[in-house]
Order: structure tokens, then C-alpha cells, then sequence
């Protein structure tokens, strides 16, 4: 654990039922003449959108939509955003929906403030100023991009995800209103829960965490655990809504804090090549990691296990923390998380790519466990020969 360390949360945080309801007012405060809402085709054929843009007109904001946002956000479609936001003269933004419109928002936030291209910002500290206004409002509990100081983003020409990392990316205000996560899919509210827990795991057990951030991350992983099966399979329960979203925002502020490790150095390898969900990825990798990183530090991951429902009584530390490995792969096939080998456009030919890929994200010397090129070759064959 480190013991000198620091601890921002720029971002003003709402949460409640009907919040969605002070978007104009921030829009007003944060002197907006226009808005550009960002967000994607699903959520504008589902209907989410117009209870965001009903609010905007009721309370008089001029506003354009950008609906072309795809999962694992592309910087062609971040470009296209930006090019809309200039032609309207747009001076306030709104990322509507998952973690793809969040930081496809903060990217274009990025153009606007800074200018240059998508890549010109990719790595660590490189914005001189915040980027333009940006109310983010979450429609998924699982990302924590409404209050983290980074924009993901694939590279169409290497097919990397690539970051975009500094405190100037964090959004300004954050309306978090569980009503608008009673409507998502099953299968989404699985992955992304699951998502969700990844963050609040690795943020706990990396090499960068702290005691805030362990803290956050225990007790995040705590109400995922839970109230992720309600919410997959009672997707109405408020309370199981509610729960998740905190427990995704609390997950998010934590390893914003702290960081991730090798379960996202995977996922993005894979999701860059693949076009894979992120929390789809994220899950069928999470145990693999997980049981990897156990020498690293016994009790951290014993601690994690025993929330996830491993009984310590008579067990060795290091026999509970391995019973969170099969509770992991439990949990994930409970709530219909396919295994790596189910998904058709996977190949173990293209497995040395992504490891090589793993070795390189941005977050690979935040696992608590050195990794190599070869590890990560073996997780991820490990992942998909898995059958229990």
C-alpha cells in the first residue's frame, strides 16, 4: 500500500432519482448557449435520450445530438463529434449513456479546448487547461467514466486502445439517476456490473492503491456483490439499481485514484482487435488474473474472496483467496457471461498480438504482479481453454 500519495475528485456529483431532471440548470451555471449531446443509436431508439432532451427543451437549452457513438469508441467517430460541435458553435457538452458516449464526449471535449487530433492527446498529463464544460449522465452501472480523468479510445489505424490521461478530462458535473438504468438489457447489466467489479478489484489490488482507495474499493465491491443478480434477473428493483450505480461510481472514484492492472490490460487488447464489450472482456479474464495475482499479496485477494462468499473457517489465507477464483467464474456464468471460446471471431492465432498489445498498456506496471509477454500468452490461452 502506499502511504504518500494523493487524491482528486474534480467532478460535482448528483445522485438521486429524478436528478436527470438538473441537467439544464447545470447547463445554465456552467454558461452553455448550446449543447451537444452525445450518446448512441441504442439509447435513441430505446427512448432514454428523450427524457434528456425533453428536460433540455422544457428548460429552454439549445442543444444538437450526436447519436453515432459506437461501443469501444473510435477516434473517426470522436472526430466526426468534434467537427458537428464546431459547425454548431457548441460550448457545453453532455455524454449521455455507457462509458463509450462518456469519453467519446471527453475526447471531443479535448478537440475543442486543445484543437489537433485525437492521437496528438494520447498519454499521460499532456492538456495545459480543463476541456470544455462536460455534464456526463450514465445510463449503465459499470464504467465510472462519469467521474474518471481518462478517455479510451481505439485507434482505427493500429487497432490499440489508447488513453487519454489527465485531470483535465474528468467531467464537471456527474448526474447519476438510477430510474435511467431500470430499462437496460439483462446481458448489459450483467457485463457491465461485472465491469464494474473489475475496477473495484484491481483498484484494490494493484500496486498503486492507497487507503481511500481501498476503502472505496471494498465497499464497492461489496454492493456489486450483492445487487448485481437482482439487477440482471429483476431489472425494476430500484434499490438493486440504485445500489449498482453507487457501487460503479464508488468503483470508478477508486481506481480513478489508483489504477487497474493486467484484467484491462487484456480487455483492451482484445477489445481493440475485436470490437469485443469491454465488460464482456473484462469478465472472462478477471479470474484468470485474479488467480494469477494471488502470490502478489495473500490477504488482499483472501479479503476479496471472502466478499464474494469464500468461508475462512479452517482455510489458510491463501486457500480462501483461491477459493475467489471459482466464485468469480461462478458468479460470471450465473448471470450468462459467456466464456472467451464462445465468442466465433476469437482466435488463438492472434493471441501472441495481444499479449504483446497487454505488455504495452499504459497500466501494465500497475499490476501488482510482473507480467511478461509470455504471462499474458498464458492467461489468455488459459481463458480460452476454460471449460468450468
Amino acid at each position: 500500500m502506499l502511504w504518500d500519495f494523493s487524491f482528486n475528485l474534480p467532478t460535482k456529483i448528483e445522485f438521486g432519482i429524478g436528478k436527470i431532471n438538473q441537467v439544464g440548470n447545470y447547463v445554465r451555471e456552467l454558461k452553455g448557449k448550446k449543447a451537444l449531446v452525445v450518446t448512441d443509436q441504442g439509447l435513441r431508439k430505446a427512448g432514454v435520450i428523450d427524457r434528456v432532451l425533453y428536460v433540455l427543451e422544457e428548460q429552454g437549452i439549445k442543444y444538437v445530438v450526436f447519436d453515432e457513438t459506437k461501443p469501444n469508441p473510435r477516434d473517426v467517430d470522436c472526430m466526426a463529434a468534434y467537427e458537428l460541435a464546431m459547425q454548431e458553435n457548441v460550448d457545453v457538452l453532455i455524454g449521455v449513456g455507457g462509458g463509450s458516449s462518456m469519453d467519446t464526449a471527453k475526447a471531443v471535449g479535448t478537440l475543442l479546448s486543445h484543437g489537433g487530433t485525437i492521437s496528438d492527446w494520447y498519454g499521460l498529463n499532456k492538456l495545459q487547461k480543463p476541456i470544455t464544460p462536460l455534464i456526463c449522465i450514465p445510463t449503465t452501472a459499470g464504467t465510472g467514466s462519469e467521474i474518471t480523468f481518462f478517455s479510451v479510445i481505439t485507434d482505427t489505424t493500429t487497432k490499440l486502445k489508447m488513453n487519454i490521461l489527465d485531470i483535465n478530462v474528468a467531467p464537471t458535473v456527474a448526474l447519476l439517476d438510477p430510474e435511467l438504468t431500470v430499462s437496460l438489457p439483462a446481458a448489459v447489466t450483467a457485463s457491465t456490473g461485472m465491469d464494474a467489479l473489475t475496477h473495484a478489484i484491481e483498484a484494490y489490488t494493484c500496486n498503486l492503491a492507497e487507503p481511500i482507495t481501498d476503502a472505496m474499493a471494498l465497499y464497492a465491491t461489496e454492493l456489486i456483490v450483492n445487487n448485481l443478480g437482482t439487477a440482471v434477473f429483476d431489472g425494476e428493483n430500484i434499490e438493486a439499481r440504485k445500489n449498482m450505480l453507487v457501487g460503479s461510481l464508488i468503483a470508478g472514484i477508486a481506481f480513478g485514484n489508483s489504477d487497474v492492472g493486467g484484467v484491462h490490460c487484456m480487455a483492451e487488447a482484445l477489445g481493440g482487435l475485436y470490437d469485443t464489450p469491454h465488460g464482456v472482456a473484462n469478465s472472462m479474464l478477471l479470474p484468470f488474473v485474479f488467480e494469477y495475482n494471488i502470490p502478489s499479496n495473500v490477504e488482499k485477494h483472501a479479503k476479496i474472496a471472502e466478499l464474494l462468499g469464500a468461508s475462512s473457517i479452517g482455510k489458510t489465507r491463501e486457500e480462501v483467496a483461491y477459493e475467489g477464483v471459482s466464485l468469480l467464474k461462478a458468479m460470471a456464468a450465473k448471470i450468462g457471461i459467456p466464456k472467451m471460446r464462445d465468442l466465433e471471431n476469437i482466435s488463438p492465432e492472434d493471441f501472441d498480438y495481444l499479449a504483446e498489445g497487454a505488455t504495452k498498456n499504459v497500466s501494465a506496471t500497475s499490476n501488482p504482479r510482473v507480467a511478461t509477454k509470455e504471462d499474458y500468452l498464458e492467461l489468455f490461452e488459459k481463458a480460452y481453454n476454460d471449460k468450468h
